[in-house]
């Protein structure tokens, strides 16, 4: 607290009803509600408004949305290639503009430190102030910490190592081969730029979800969201916790669309190999698993689009489409390679696309379970006023993409006005036995 960064205790704090942490999509769509309902609200952002498309993404990286589903309460894509995909600077825009015309009071440059409760509702300690609020709204994303697993401790120092966090660009890594870890959206993208950049490419595939970007001549979101997939309720589904970690798409947007499996990288020259199972002294372990997760995840997309043409048949579209057609199996090596000496020199750079994690280290609330997870019912947390969006499968499937946050971001503005209204009665709507232990 002394040393300038921290605000000090006795600074007066400002009061307002509900304080929003985060100026991405999903923030920016609950001030749109909270304005609409007269609610007197902030929005906090520890940069810039979509600070982290701005700075955390790398340069070619687009949508896996096409335009048409890029909209926000009030504001939908206007633009001319409705079947295209965003950039990053696009996208940026679109954000920007929709903050310009949002009747919300948003505060840039202003970093959470902490968050504690009141006896009337919250503190929030910021490096430019103290707030006193009733209600918190944590609007700060799933993608905020890289999950890199603790081998990634045991590589050589001569090694560089980075997440699709710090990626930018081919040329920003030292000349040589790359190991690409994890296929999901993410790797296989990544894995694709490397390859063409003119660079040799391993991916260490572990389970992942295999999606065609067409079908039948349609963009696989049209077919997700036409038959009602993507509207599923996190309240209907048997596991939810496993449902919120399922891996995000092997698909890629852009200019040129099209499908980016293991088969398409296969073809173009990347080597695949199995999970990175370990590192030991100078020498790469795989898994031998890798037919296995291909073999689920070619069942699983089969599965998928056997309920797609049975959806189809039902309700009419089935004749008015191209016939039904199949990605062929996912093709592999006889016997994938299952080690590697990094004192060869083939590989010099490891980039781990194993995902991210949210970060709620500033709140210091008793609402996270045994492994440290935020306690949540369809973002509605285990205190009173208390929220969170913009995670994966929050309350419905599509909850962490642009448009999905609109109506997350209604339902629980309507929640959050019932319990400023009423109380903890309110908040009843939401649970059922053991519903607070679900997030």
């Amino acid at each position: 607290m002394s040393n300038g960064l921290h605000p000090p205790r006795h600074c007066p704090a400002r009061a307002v009803t509900v304080l929003v942490i985060g100026a991405g999509h999903a923030g920016l769509a609950m001030g749109h509600h909270l304005a609409r309902r007269g609610i007197d609200h902030v929005i906090l952002e520890r940069g810039e408004v979509a600070n982290a498309w701005r700075r955390e993404r790398w340069d070619s990286l687009h949508l896996l949305t096409p335009n048409w589903e890029c909209r926000l309460p009030g504001q939908a894509y206007a633009g001319p290639d409705p079947d295209g995909y965003m950039s990053m600077p696009e996208l940026i825009a679109f954000l920007d503009d929709y903050a310009r015309r949002l009747a919300s009071p948003i505060h840039t440059g202003t970093r959470v430190q902490w968050v504690e409760a009141t006896h009337d509702g919250y503190q929030v300690i910021t490096n430019r102030g103290i707030w006193r609020c009733r209600s918190v709204v944590m609007a700060t994303g799933a993608c905020q910490v890289p999950a890199v697993p603790t081998l990634a401790e045991a590589l050589p120092p001569w090694i560089t190592s980075l997440t699709p966090r710090e990626y930018r660009r081919p040329d920003q890594l030292p000349p040589g081969g790359v190991l690409v870890v994890g296929a999901s959206a993410s790797g296989v993208q990544l894995a694709d730029e490397l390859q063409r950049s003119g660079r040799p490419v391993t991916l260490a595939v572990g389970e992942h979800l295999r999606l065609p970007r067409r079908y039948r001549g349609r963009d696989i979101e049209w077919w997700l969201d036409a038959a009602g997939l993507l509207d599923q309720r996190f309240d209907e589904v048997e596991d939810i916790n496993r449902a919120r970690r399922t891996p995000s798409p092997q698909l890629v947007g852009g200019p040129d669309p099209r499908d980016l499996d293991l088969n398409a990288l296969g073809e173009r020259g990347v080597r695949r190999v199995g999970r990175l199972a370990g590192i030991a002294g100078n020498r790469l372990q795989f898994a031998g698993s890798l037919a296995m997760h291909c073999a689920s995840a070619d069942l699983k997309l089969g599965r998928l689009l056997d309920n797609l043409d049975a959806w189809a048949l039902a309700n009419g579209w089935h004749d008015a489409l191209p016939a039904p057609e199949r990605p062929a199996p996912t093709r592999l090596p006889a016997r994938p390679c299952l080690g590697l000496d990094l004192a060869a020199g083939e590989i010099k750079t490891v980039l781990w696309a194993t995902g991210f994690r949210p970060d709620f280290s500033w709140l210091r609330v008793p609402v996270f379970d045994a492994r440290g997870r935020l306690r949540h019912h369809g973002g509605v947390v285990a205190a009173p006023g208390l929220y969170v969006l913009g995670l994966p499968f929050l309350r419905r499937r599509k909850s962490a993409s642009l448009y999905g946050a609109a109506d997350d971001a209604r339902e629980l503005s309507a929640h959050l006005a019932g319990w400023l209204a009423h109380g903890h009665r309110s908040a009843r709507v939401e649970r059922h036995p053991g519903a607070m232990l679900s997030g």
